[in-house]
């Protein structure tokens, strides 16, 4: 197995997105890239942490692929919106990708690079591409949010 980490606005959705594609056998919700240890929901939300909402996941590469999921990554949300999606604002809503080996940042780099050459956009996309840092698992009650409480909440 293989752990990717993304972060595209409230964490629900993306996480519940993830979980549907074949060949991914894990997610977790959780924060990323900011500066205080093991932060609370409310912390985060206080926009004093500068860590984003972010979905760390396992997945098979003999069955998807990163550049798949990377492809998934920018399909699910809008890169182009800086610290936000849709209603939900805030840098903990930002676009991200956290990469864990060089040949992820290689792959992300050039797939950030093709839609920006493709011209599908009428803003910069402003998706981050940075090492992954530590990661801090949210509290149980986010995890598999939709699974446990329906569709609500969340723009994406």
């Amino acid at each position: 197995m293989a752990i990717a980490t993304f972060a595209a606005g409230c964490f629900w959705g993306v996480e519940q997105r993830f979980a549907q594609l074949g060949g991914v056998t894990r997610t977790e919700v959780g924060y990323t890239g900011g500066s205080t240890p093991d932060p609370t929901y409310k912390q985060v939300c206080s926009h004093r942490t500068g860590h984003a909402e972010a979905v760390r996941l396992e997945f098979d590469p003999e069955r998807i692929t990163y550049e798949q999921l990377l492809a998934a990554f920018f399909a699910m949300h809008d890169p182009t919106q800086l610290d936000r999606q849709g209603p939900d604002v805030g840098d903990q809503y930002r676009s991200a990708i956290f990469f864990h080996t060089p040949e992820q940042e290689d792959a992300a780099r050039a797939a950030k690079r093709a839609l920006e050459a493709d011209g599908g956009y009428r803003r910069p996309i402003v998706t981050s591409v940075v090492a992954a840092p530590e990661w801090w698992p949210a509290e149980d009650y986010h995890q598999k949010y939709f699974v446990k409480h329906g569709r609500f909440g969340c723009a994406i």
